[in-house]
């Protein structure tokens, strides 16, 4: 019987960590007493990292966790501890790094053997009940790990001290000098060289979307003109739009697909995909006008309303969606049997076909693993296509085609749904509100701007600790479990300024700096310059490793973003403490240039991150007495790369955080556009097809 004067899962805020604590493990949460206890009883730590969404967690916990023989060999032979992942990703990432080690590969679940000191000397992902594919039953790997320890004390320490030292961080250096343009398109040029030409995107299986990567493309070509950028850009977006990894029936996007043509994917829906993916169609929308990409814009829109609609109206949006409804389903709520399919049309044969052409329902390919009878939906062919298949109009199949699409949407409606995590993560929030704004912005969806506000204040409000940062977890009553990371306080300065430029909120450019203070005093290693993912100030005796987190993977990388912020800010300032942020940023960069030669394609934040460090930046003012002047909107709408955008009232023309050459040609008329790149500034304009066409060509 598990011991109540310690301390366990229960009431644990984390859903995650709360189903666990209705296990027969005795878990306890990440923390000293944890380690106290495992010294105490010289016993090994067995250490479980999991999340809500994953379901291969849901599998191991099933067949291993709620298995009361097995939960009995667990608390008789170690000190189990329970971690969720989202709440703490500065654990995972530290055992990740050494189970990847261990095993060339990490995930979810990670299964970890520690030390009382937190050294691990063995570990996993998922392992089966009984020896299955390669892998070993759970119950003889925790036998076989127990009597090393106990009977074999030196190979464990051993094993634990060899890992160590295999486990070199990414060391960083002071070398802000060696940024170049030069490695910025070495980088941009080493996407060609993994682009997918047949299905688009970068690699093959398993295909994980890359945001970071396709916002990088975008504004190289509209720097350069380049054709081969737009083909990536284009090509990507439409092979995810088209593909399973996009939700037809409900919209937005799932984490990744198993297969090279974005058919069939790991089904949980995440809130650091979405919010970037949403901001990479809104911005490609407005560089290209392809209204198909609005679309998926209103989709992924109309996902978050429909799955969480209280949760916007308070403020916020959700961390994830369960790829799963229950032990047994592996993605049944998201695919479809053809009698499935048959009953939502009411065994009309017609529109079966219609259904079944529509959205590849004969497609081998698209068939689950686990049961090839359900089909992941995705657009195999154009309404045209289908329509010349059936030998009937075009209007006539776009009207049936709507039908179908709604048909199985109200089918849908009424299956048990997978689990919504409401946790309110900072960091992922901001993502998802940048998305949000991106949206408003510029694919004409202007309430999701107003969504963002509110979900960003109340981040602020709820979050925010003078000196401190944000909180990674958003919660009133969680003071006791409070930790602040650079995510947070990079994601949140990202959204901050987003909201700035498109509402011209002063609060939230001093958010903004205030942010950018917090991250400079309490993340950045005072040897290198360097973002560290925690604060150096934070004391902890077994998470002692540096890690700097520079690879997108796939969050943007948290000290890549948080210099891409200190550079936009400097851009929307002037004077000295501008060039301090840009300094302090250009150092964080530079100390990782060689990683970037080595590892380009992972590290798009970083390459974003750098082309704003190194290339001209543009400063455009607008001075306008109102915000939905034709000049204004042509601003705001119109993408150009590494340029910060603000309106100002002709009353408020000489502030002196406007660039010295604005302030120099404002004469007091309005409306008017002043552009700066770098040191030049091209001729005022006052109308909104000029401002369009000196947004498109002006270089300085």
């Amino acid at each position: 019987m598990a011991d109540r004067t310690r301390p366990s899962l229960d009431g644990s805020p984390s859903p995650f960590l709360a189903h666990g604590a209705t296990q027969p493990v005795d878990w306890m949460p990440w923390g000293e007493p944890a380690f106290e206890r495992a010294r105490a009883e010289d016993k090994p730590i067995l250490l479980d990292i999991g999340a809500v969404w994953c379901h291969w967690c849901h599998v191991m916990d099933r067949e291993s966790y709620e298995d009361p023989e097995t939960a009995a060999l667990i608390n008789e032979l170690y000190v189990p501890v329970k971690v969720d992942r989202d709440e703490r990703p500065d654990v995972d990432a530290r055992y990740q790094r050494a189970v990847q080690a261990l095993t060339g590969q990490g995930g979810w679940p990670l299964t970890a053997f520690l030390t009382p000191e937190g050294d691990p000397f063995y570990g996993g992902t998922y392992f089966p009940p009984a020896d299955a594919a390669g892998r070993p039953a759970f119950r003889r790997v925790l036998a076989e790990m127990a009597s090393v320890w106990s009977d074999e004390r030196e190979r464990a320490l051993r094993a634990a001290g060899s890992l160590a030292e295999r486990i070199v961080p990414v060391a960083p250096e002071r070398a802000e000098s060696a940024l170049s343009r030069e490695i910025v398109s070495a980088g941009i040029e080493a996407y060609a060289g993994i682009f997918d030409v047949r299905a688009g995107g970068f690699g093959g299986a398993p295909k994980f979307p890359n945001p970071g990567a396709l916002l990088l493309l975008l504004d190289r070509h509209l720097d350069t003109g380049e054709p081969w950028m737009e083909r990536v850009v284009r090509d990507t977006l439409d092979g995810m739009a088209r593909g399973g990894i996009h939700d037809q029936l409900g919209g937005a996007f799932h984490r990744y697909t198993v297969d090279a043509r974005w058919l069939v994917p790991h089904f949980e829906k995440m809130a650091y995909d979405n919010g970037p993916l949403l901001e990479a169609y809104a911005r490609a929308h407005a560089a290209t006008g392809e209204e198909r990409w609005a679309r998926v814009c209103a989709g992924v829109l109309r996902y978050y309303r429909e799955l969480a609609p209280d949760l916007i109206a308070a403020g916020g949006f959700p961390a994830s969606q369960d790829a799963d409804a229950g032990p047994a389903d592996d993605g049944a709520y998201w695919t479809w049997t053809q009698g499935e399919v048959r009953d939502a049309v009411d065994r009309n044969e017609l529109l079966l076909r219609a259904a079944t052409l529509r959205y590849g329902l004969d497609d081998e390919a698209a068939a689950l693993h686990s049961d090839p009878s359900r089909r992941v939906l995705w657009l195999a062919r154009t309404p045209d296509e289908v329509a010349g298949a059936l030998g009937l109009s075009s209007r006539e199949t776009g009207r049936m085609l709507e039908h179908v699409e709604q048909a199985l949407r109200d089918d849908r409606a009424h299956r048990p749904a997978p689990y919504v995590d409401r946790t309110l993560y900072a960091g992922w929030t901001s993502l998802v509100a940048s998305g949000f704004l991106a949206a408003a912005r510029y694919a004409g969806e202007a309430r999701a701007g107003v969504e963002a506000l509110h979900a960003l204040d109340r981040v602020w409000r709820e979050g925010w600790r003078e000196g401190a940062g944000v909180a990674h977890r958003i919660a009133p009553a969680d003071a006791g479990r409070r930790i602040e990371l650079l995510e947070d306080q990079a994601y949140l300065l990202l959204a901050a300024l987003d909201a700035f430029e498109v509402y011209g909120r002063v609060d939230d450019l001093d958010r903004g700096r205030a942010l950018a203070g917090v991250i400079l005093d309490r993340f950045r290693d005072p040897g290198s310059g360097a973002f560290l993912d925690r604060p150096t100030d934070l004391e902890d005796t077994v998470l002692s490793d540096p890690v700097y987190g520079v690879t997108d993977s796939p969050t943007p990388s948290p000290p890549a973003a948080a210099a891409l912020g200190l550079l936009r800010l400097a851009a929307l300032g002037s004077g000295a403490p501008a060039a301090d942020l840009r300094d302090a940023a250009t150092a964080a960069l530079g100390a990782f240039w060689r990683v970037a030669e080595r590892a380009p394609t992972a590290m798009a934040t970083w390459l974003r991150a750098a082309d704003w460090a190194t290339g001209s930046v543009g400063k455009l003012v607008v001075v306008a007495e109102e915000a939905d002047s034709e000049l204004w909107r042509a601003a705001l709408e119109t993408p150009r790369p590494r340029t910060v955008v603000r309106r100002v009232r002709p009353h408020d023309a000489d502030t002196a955080e406007l660039p010295e050459a604005v302030r120099a040609m404002i004469d007091g008329a309005s409306p008017r556009a002043y552009l700066c790149v770098g040191r030049t500034c091209a001729a005022p304009v006052s109308e909104a097809a000029d401002l369009i066409d000196l947004l498109r060509s002006y270089h300085g």
